[in-house]
Order: structure tokens, then C-alpha cells, then sequence
């Protein structure tokens, strides 16, 4: 398991959700990539409203006839470990936007709180 605190880059991939590589969802097969690059981590948060390049308004409202919701998939490590990653990207993501940003992390794993108030053992 990677541990990630202090100075890190994040990835955002902005693609739609229609989209795909080799008949699978395009996001499923960028998150199974980070992994297995051993990045620290990668999530998938989809949009309910949004547009791109197309200047066509995706929508989740029920009257839409729109179905191809935006996704952001947002991957967080070193930078030399994001940097080395971006060949993927450049591989798989034929339309969309990728974003740099230099973040800071903060991580909390298995901190007892508990212990914390009471001096006693015991997790969340």
C-alpha cells in the first residue's frame, strides 16, 4: 500500500461516460491502470449536469435524452509517480481533458479516536 502525506500531484480525466476501450468503459480500464501502476489511489465521481468540447449539454433529468453523463476520475501521488503514468493517458483518453494540480495530503488511516479523548483503544 502506497503512503502519500505531504507535496503530490492530482490527475483530474474528464471523459464521458459512454466512453469506452476495447468494449469495457474507458473509466474502468484507467482505474485498473493506476493500480496497477501502484498509484495511491484513483476515484470516479459522476456528473449530473455538464459539457465539454461538443458544446452539448449532458443531463441526468429525467426528460433529457442525454445518457452520456460526464465522469471525473481523480488520481493523487508523487509527481514523478503521476508524470510516469501519462503515457496511459495519452493511450486511452482520445477525447477529453486531463488537469495537473500540485496539492498537499493530508492522510488519516486507522487512527484510533477513542484513544484520543478517553486514552483507551478503540477505532471510529
Amino acid at each position: 500500500m502506497t503512503r502519500l502525506t505531504g507535496s503530490a500531484l492530482r490527475v483530474t480525466i474528464f471523459i464521458g461516460e459512454n466512453d469506452v476501450w476495447h468494449h469495457k468503459p474507458l473509466y474502468t480500464e484507467i482505474v485498473h491502470r493506476a493500480h496497477a501502476a501502484g498509484l495511491a489511489g484513483a476515484s470516479v465521481f459522476r456528473g449530473i449536469e455538464g459539457f465539454g468540447a461538443s458544446s452539448l449539454i449532458h443531463t441526468s433529468r429525467l426528460l433529457s435524452l442525454s445518457e452520456d453523463l460526464p465522469l471525473a476520475i481523480v488520481i493523487v501521488d508523487t509527481e514523478d509517480r503521476v508524470r510516469a503514468f501519462l503515457p496511459q493517458l495519452d493511450e486511452l483518453v482520445g477525447e477529453g481533458l486531463v488537469i495537473l494540480d500540485a496539492c498537499e495530503v493530508i492522510r488519516y488511516a486507522g487512527r484510533d479516536i477513542e484513544s484520543d479523548k478517553t486514552g483507551k483503544k478503540g477505532k471510529r
